[in-house]
């Protein structure tokens, strides 16, 4: 009865959007991180009501009325966490801009809070881990409050090579608030497809290569893809420690920022951890243009006319924001693609290896995992394959591996995108981040056609996504694209500047509007 009383209440909530105690007006959908920090140091929200809100709209949204599918798991500590958290805020504790503040992990992030770390998989489904990963513990330090997992392209979509983005066999399709028809991209599909439909502000996905970018962009939200080991990869159900990091999402730069900030933090146990200084916050300046060269990179594009067409009307936005636009090439694009692919194969036999030897469950290696899927295969296996399991089980030529590792880094790094900003005199390169969302296929799989993706992520260098406005297709509804901000390694404080100044310049987002199916 408390809980029916407790969803009314809610309920109620959503439909009047005013603030409970002093009937202020409050939009509590879609509200930013500020504004409800705000709130609740005015006494117009408590983290226990903004937990309630969030846990309203997955019961109203995910399995049902839109059925998004975007969250497979639900802390039990969730609600719990919040009451606490107001506690301390009522005692003068404030911990931070994320105090009381949901967050939303990927479903390959370790919790120890009783919620499994699935990868989406059926094989992991009973994988409780002992420890929180190191970032996770950074957000709880910070006050923010664990809500659940989100679905994603199971195994961060690197089993098949015809698999549909979003789909696990835990979650099922999750699909884009904006058009249910279409995908979310991947893998950190539900992630995204949380924040942009306002089952929580804020999200936490990973990548290896574009799965923070893409759902990002075709969800029509914000994320910060980090250099690599600014973020520790501690506790990540892993691809390769060569390219995976986790990453911010959020509605806004700010947003994305301000995660970022609570996310990093130097992890002695990580070999690429790296201390930082920097509060990525503080580069929020509505003049972060001003003064910069930006280099349009001009041979990362071409694969959607709309798309083109879209960015080409933002580059007068730069230069009236006091940027200067110069065009850009990379010259070795798509030269690195083959090594990386061997870096990807190689690392994710050994680490997943890895992974499992602190995992307690019934699988020691890759090998392992195969056999557990082929027992699955209903299940598992009945839309597409796991190719890449098995090409990655058959690597072993640690040789080759390390020559496609020092190829790929040199090709994307220092003879792509440094040989640019060098070259160039270049403080931020732009390119579209991908095409519009695509429909879904489970039967052939993601009509991908081209990403701006693949030079940060094999380089190990950070990458912004922002909102750039809408393609309409036909009368179906309009579908969100993005405008990518990256650089050298490092230059968070400077992607942030420039991703945040055009933001404000043209507050391109607009939130889905959610049609609820039989």
């Amino acid at each position: 009865m408390r809980q029916l009383i407790a969803l009314l209440f809610i309920l109620t909530l959503s439909a009047c959007q005013t603030a409970p105690e002093h009937q202020t007006t409050f939009a509590w959908q879609y509200a930013s991180v500020t504004e409800l920090q705000q709130a609740m140091t005015d006494g117009d929200l408590s983290a226990e009501q903004l937990t309630q809100y969030y846990l309203q709209r997955i019961h109203a949204h995910n399995k049902q009325g839109a059925k998004l599918r975007a969250v497979n798991n639900l802390s039990e500590n969730a609600l719990a966490d919040a009451k606490r958290l107001d506690r301390e805020r009522q005692q003068g504790k404030i911990r931070g801009p994320l105090h009381g503040i949901p967050v939303l992990l990927k479903d390959n992030i370790d919790t120890a809070d009783g919620m499994p770390n699935t990868g989406g998989s059926l094989l992991f489904a009973e994988n409780y881990p002992q420890a929180d990963a190191f970032f996770v513990q950074q957000l709880r330090d910070a006050g923010a409050i664990i809500l659940g997992k989100a679905n994603l392209s199971e195994w961060a979509n690197f089993r098949s090579t015809r698999s549909s983005s979003g789909w696990s066999a835990i979650g099922g399709q999750a699909v884009n608030p904006y058009d249910r028809t279409r995908s979310t991209c991947g893998s950190s599909a539900g992630s995204a497809a949380a924040v942009a439909a306002d089952f929580i502000t804020l999200a936490v996905g990973t990548e290896t290569d574009g799965s923070l970018i893409c759902p990002a962009a075709v969800n029509g939200i914000v994320t910060i893809k980090p250099t690599l080991g600014l973020v520790s990869r501690d506790g990540i159900i892993p691809i390769s420690h060569s390219q995976d990091t986790a990453g911010p999402m959020a509605r806004s730069v700010t947003g994305a920022a301000l995660l970022l900030d609570a996310m990093k933090a130097q992890d002695i146990e990580d070999s690429a951890g790296y201390p930082t200084e920097t509060t990525f916050a503080s580069h929020l300046k509505a003049d972060g243009l001003n003064g910069k060269r930006i280099g349009v990179v001009r041979n990362l594009m071409g694969y959607n006319d709309l798309l083109d067409e879209q960015f080409e009307q933002q580059i007068s936005i730069l230069d009236a924001q006091g940027a200067e636009v110069v065009d850009v090439e990379m010259s070795t694009y798509g030269h690195y693609g083959s090594d990386e692919f061997t870096v990807l194969l190689y690392e994710f036999k050994q680490d997943m290896a890895d992974y499992l030897k602190s995992a307690n469950l019934p699988y020691k290696n890759l090998e392992d995992l195969i056999a557990g899927n082929n027992k699955l295969s209903e299940q598992e296996l009945s839309l597409f394959g796991q190719e890449l399991f098995e090409m990655a089980n058959a690597q072993n030529d640690k040789e080759a591996y390390q020559q496609a590792l020092a190829n790929s880094k040199r090709l994307a790094g220092k003879e792509g995108i440094d040989a640019m900003l060098s070259e160039n005199n270049i403080d931020v390169l732009i390119a579209p981040t991908t095409s519009p969302a695509w429909k879904i296929d489970p039967v052939l799989g993601d009509n991908y056609s081209g990403s701006a993706s693949s030079p940060a992520a094999v380089a190990g260098y950070p990458h912004i996504t922002v909102p750039m406005g809408y393609i309409q297709i036909g009368s179906e509804p309009a579908l969100p694209v993005g405008l990518s901000f990256f650089g050298t390694a490092r230059s968070e404080a400077e992607l942030i500047e420039a991703a945040f100044a055009y933001e404000q310049a043209t507050k391109h987002r607009k939130p889905p509007n959610l049609v609820v199916t039989d």
